[in-house]
């Protein structure tokens, strides 16, 4: 009761640092003012990869992705675009607007360096591949392997527990929990989906740190795993669909992808960022017919 006490105490000032800094504030939410370089953007252009200087009391520098509200703003844009823009921040949503094209001179980032992206681009996971093999530990101190899901469709996504931005992991647990209830209340196959999340915090997210979170998103066992394991173990799954994993001063900043793997352990759909609900994977997993 102690460690979940602590733990949500954790996410609550993690929550109010990010609510409660120095941006501007009305009804929408807090408001801030934010320079940065455009180093990756999405196939359907909603998501920008941004790497940005300090934004004071609330986030130090670092690359991640954010999602936009106007893609009419970011049209134009490309890789090493360097870029001004608005991050808001309510109770339940994280976005950036009134994003506009600056000199690179104006943005107080260093250039990363060049790395080859031919490999990364060659070995990503995509649609109709099957799953890598893997061995983790469930939130019960299970051991759980790909064979664990075999015979029944399952849906992976990756979360960590001190994540405190609304729209990222907090959004896919409780994506995750409708799911739950919906694959529950089910009378057909799609009764037979069970549910996989995978931290991105292996070494702070225990099984016991996953158990409580989990409890904390009403989590049914039978139905939905949370899952740790080793560092190098959640590096080849993430690197594996090309989730952005770093810690960046004290910070873990990270990409999302949620992925449909059917019975025989095939890749049948994946969903880059956060604009998928459950109902539309509830029909995506009705369409298979399993």
């Amino acid at each position: 009761m102690k460690q979940l006490n602590l733990l949500k105490l954790a996410a609550a000032i993690s929550l109010l640092i990010a609510l409660l800094g120095c941006g501007r504030s009305d009804e929408s939410g807090r408001h801030y003012d934010v320079r940065g370089v455009v180093r990756g953007i999405s196939p359907d252009r909603t998501i920008l990869d941004i790497q940005h200087e300090d934004i004071p009391n609330f986030m130090p520098s670092m690359t991640m992705p954010f999602l936009t509200r106007d893609q009419n703003e970011i049209a134009d844009l490309k890789l090493g675009d360097a870029i001004s823009f608005q991050v808001t921040v309510s109770k339940s949503d994280f976005w950036i607007d009134r994003v506009k094209k600056i000199a690179r001179e104006d943005v107080d980032v260093r250039d990363p360096k060049p790395t080859s992206t031919l490999d990364n681009q060659s070995s990503r996971l995509k649609e109709g591949d099957a799953i890598p093999a893997f061995s983790l530990t469930d939130q019960n101190g299970k051991h759980i392997t790909t064979d664990t899901f075999r015979g029944q469709p399952f849906v992976l996504t990756f979360v960590f527990t001190r994540c405190a931005i609304p729209n990222f992991c907090p959004r896919m647990t409780s994506n995750f929990s409708e799911l739950q209830d919906l694959i529950k209340a089910a009378g057909d196959s799609v009764a037979k989906t069970r549910l996989l999340s995978i931290t991105l915090d292996p070494v702070f997210d225990t099984p016991e740190v996953l158990k409580q979170y989990g409890a904390s998103s009403n989590e049914d066992s039978d139905v939905w795993a949370f899952a740790t394991g080793d560092p190098k173990q959640v590096d080849a799954l993430t690197e594996a669909f090309s989730v952005y994993r770093k810690t960046e001063s004290g910070t873990l900043s990270h990409g999302l992808a949620t992925t449909l793997i059917d019975p025989n352990g095939k890749i049948l759909k994946i969903w880059r960022g956060n604009a998928w609900t459950a109902p539309e994977v509830i029909s995506e997993i009705r369409a298979q017919k399993f």
